[in-house]
């Protein structure tokens, strides 16, 4: 009974969503269970083109270090962002929220070749979390009780929070950089006179 109830639970996750979170569950299972190394799995352009390890382009999506408080709080992020943006804005359009992720992946990728990063998973969520808030521009957030603040300065709060906790901010940066030129090619350019819709999501997804 229990498991027929996890899985019912489980399969209440949205697609992508699920298929995601899973991912990055079962990648850093398989680190902690040392079946694979990070050593595998992070993003190295040379590794990638010069190699053809091409499962790095995908890999260094999934892990988010070792499992631990930082691996959780991650991990509550990407699944609650991930939800409410394929639940919300995108519900019923599951191909164009994986279009989005795929767009969001290739654009991190292509700025990870000149920067210094070698795992993009907090950039993408940065990425979805700005989406969402600009999407929600009315909700109120609570930080861990310390401060109110409107839904769209969720990413620039994060960054703060990574400031201070001495880590580097160069990935929130980049997922705040790629979420605002998603957003604007999707929601403002096209509403612009003389705008049109750039991003289209394949025919065949």
């Amino acid at each position: 009974m229990a498991n027929q109830l996890i899985y019912h639970e489980f399969m209440q996750i949205p697609p992508v969503t699920r298929a995601y979170v899973t991912s990055c569950v079962l990648t850093t299972l398989a680190v902690q269970l040392d079946i694979v190394t990070p050593y595998q799995l992070y993003f190295n352009p040379e590794l990638i083109f010069k190699n053809f390890q091409i499962w790095r382009l995908i890999t260094n999506f999934c892990y988010f270090g070792p499992i631990g408080f930082s691996f959780l709080f991650n991990m509550l992020f990407t699944y609650r962002y991930c939800r409410f943006l394929e639940e919300g804005s995108f519900r019923g359009k599951t191909a164009d929220f994986f279009f989005m992720l795929l767009f969001g992946g290739s654009m991190l990728i292509l700025i990870g070749i000149f920067v210094n990063t070698i795992f993009l998973g907090n950039a993408l969520t940065i990425m979805y979390v700005y989406v969402w808030g600009r999407r929600n521009p009315s909700i109120r957030m609570n930080f861990f009780g310390l401060m109110n603040f409107q839904a769209p300065y969720l990413p620039w709060v994060l960054c703060g929070f990574s400031l201070l906790l001495g880590g580097s901010t160069t990935v929130d940066l980049m997922g705040i950089a790629v979420g605002h030129f998603y957003y604007y090619l999707e929601d403002v350019f096209p509403k612009q006179q003389g705008g049109f819709r750039i991003l289209k999501t394949p025919r065949f997804m």
